[in-house]
């Protein structure tokens, strides 16, 4: 069997690796960092995660398949949680044999059928296939804005601990998921605290009726888009009121149609008086903020919680087929040139994402075990891959920035990825399977 590289220790890495060991798939996973778990190590250089990080999806819901999180941990774990929970992933299916810690790879380059990939101390190896495993949230995106700022500006990639905003007067500006819990952070911390919105987002709370907001939102009938829409959006307002009435703008997008704000602390903190929601800004003027309705404040401290773009560092762009920022592949793993070249984990979706790591890293196990055994299915899904481009929507318009040029509805993703597997004849997930070693290959 040829052997295949993996790039990247993160969730993604690590669901390939275990899918890899499991079909008799030779590999090694370069790790650049000196521990498994990606940005979820807080010690990784770059990494977006920061102290008081927790997961916005629930622990029933944010596991591995067949490897759920330990029930001891909280409805949202925490960074630190995660990250052991990654280690005792790894350590449990012998991950950590096959994982080179410390070897950043520093290039990849096509060389006849093979793939040369070289490490930052300039040795070379040469494989059959690469997975990029190495993630999406390493590239900070930075706006600009015209004018001059005299205070400190950072990207909230560079946000560590709460402790940092004590005593200032900060503007954050991106209104996700980062910048919500860095805001109430600064409304906590700092003498004055800002939030500048482009648009208005629907605010989930974590709890619905006392009920982890996605375990609720999973018992609820798959009903017509519009009928979940408008329920969603009544309960919304039942349980959080007019917010407009707090200065968070109204969004003009229907719920699901772009990434949920999921924290249960922003409107408290509104309502409190402790933050004050802005406009996008307008310019800079040495130590005041003058923002699109005419308003200016004096700030001395501007967090960017504006995202990340798609970044292969070790690669040529040509490797990739690009749409604007977003690589096009198919299911987001399957290049559509190169037949033994995947990218694994370049996807958000508004659900726990590791076990859709697993069901993509199965595909690319079962697929590269065809190429070996049944060389005429591996062909047919090669066609399938080259001509073929799924709807991963779920039917919804997302609104149009950087972050949902990757993002996927979950239920939709994952009905394409089951189409796929059955109309190839590849075997399903299944429990126990990763400690039985089931084959991928149909009996």
């Amino acid at each position: 069997m040829d052997r295949y590289c993996i790039i990247g220790a993160g969730p993604a890495g690590l669901a390939q690796a275990r899918a890899f060991r499991f079909a008799g798939i030779p590999f090694d996973l370069f790790e650049r960092n000196n521990d498994v778990g990606g940005l979820w190590d807080i010690k990784n250089p770059g990494t977006p995660i920061y102290a008081g990080c927790r997961t916005i999806t629930s622990k029933r819901l944010s596991g591995f398949f067949d490897f759920p999180m330990p029930d001891s941990f909280p409805d949202y774990p925490e960074r630190a949680q995660v990250h052991s929970y990654l280690r005792d992933f790894a350590r449990t299916y012998g991950l950590l044999e096959d994982i080179r810690l410390g070897s950043e790879v520093s290039s990849i380059n096509r060389e006849g059928s093979r793939w040369r990939v070289r490490l930052a101390d300039g040795v070379a190896y040469s494989y059959s296939g690469v997975v990029c495993a190495n993630g999406i949230n390493w590239a900070p995106l930075w706006p600009r804005y015209p004018g001059e700022f005299s205070g400190e500006i950072r990207h909230a990639v560079d946000f560590f601990h709460r402790e940092e905003l004590k005593g200032r007067r900060v503007l954050v500006v991106g209104g996700g998921n980062t910048g919500c819990d860095i805001a109430c952070a600064a409304a906590a911390e700092g003498t004055a605290a800002y939030l500048s919105l482009r648009r208005g987002y629907h605010i989930i709370p974590k709890y619905v009726l006392g009920v982890p907001a996605d375990l609720f939102a999973g018992r609820v009938p798959e009903f017509p888009l519009w009928v979940r829409q408008s329920a969603y959006e009544l309960l919304l307002r039942m349980i959080s009121g007019d917010t407009s009435k707090l200065g968070w703008p109204k969004p003009e997008q229907r719920i699901l149609e772009s990434h949920p704000v999921i924290n249960s602390r922003i409107l408290s903190e509104l309502r409190g008086g402790r933050l004050t929601v802005k406009p996008d800004v307008r310019r800079f003027d040495q130590d005041d903020v003058e923002f699109m309705d005419g308003s200016r404040e004096k700030i001395d401290r501007i967090l960017f919680a504006t995202g990340y773009k798609m970044d292969l560092p070790f690669a040529e762009r040509s490797l990739f087929d690009w749409k604007g920022e977003k690589v096009d592949a198919y299911l987001t793993v399957f290049n559509r040139q190169y037949e033994t070249l995947f990218t694994q984990g370049y996807l958000v979706t508004n659900a726990g994402v590791f076990e859709d790591f697993d069901r993509l890293a199965h595909l690319v196990s079962c697929y590269i075990r065809d190429r070996q055994e049944m060389p005429e299915r591996a062909a047919r899904f090669r066609q399938i891959v080259r001509a073929e481009c799924p709807d991963l929507s779920g039917g919804i318009t997302f609104i149009d920035t950087p972050r949902h040029d990757t993002y996927v509805e979950h239920k939709a993703f994952r009905r394409a990825v089951e189409r796929t597997r059955g109309a190839m004849g590849w075997p399903p997930l299944s429990r126990g399977m990763f400690f039985a070693g089931t084959r991928c290959h149909a009996a």
